[in-house]
């Protein structure tokens, strides 16, 4: 997972579509939906972690 598209696509397996206009919101929205699926153990460990540490690196983008 190296990209905030890759992110996309995985949540698109589960069924979830994120797309409010916002990056900013979007990405809040990715980082719930993520937190869900891993209470619910239904991805990695770290497919989790590289695509939180992604969120978190490009919300610092976003806010500089």
């Amino acid at each position: 997972m190296e990209s905030i598209y890759d992110i996309q696509q995985l949540l698109k397996r589960f069924g979830t579509f994120i797309y409010t206009g916002n990056r900013l919101g979007d990405i809040e929205l990715m980082e719930s939906e993520l937190n869900e699926l891993k209470k619910m153990a239904f991805i990695q460990p770290g497919d989790y972690q590289k695509a939180i540490l992604l969120l978190r690196k490009e919300k610092r983008r976003l806010s500089s």
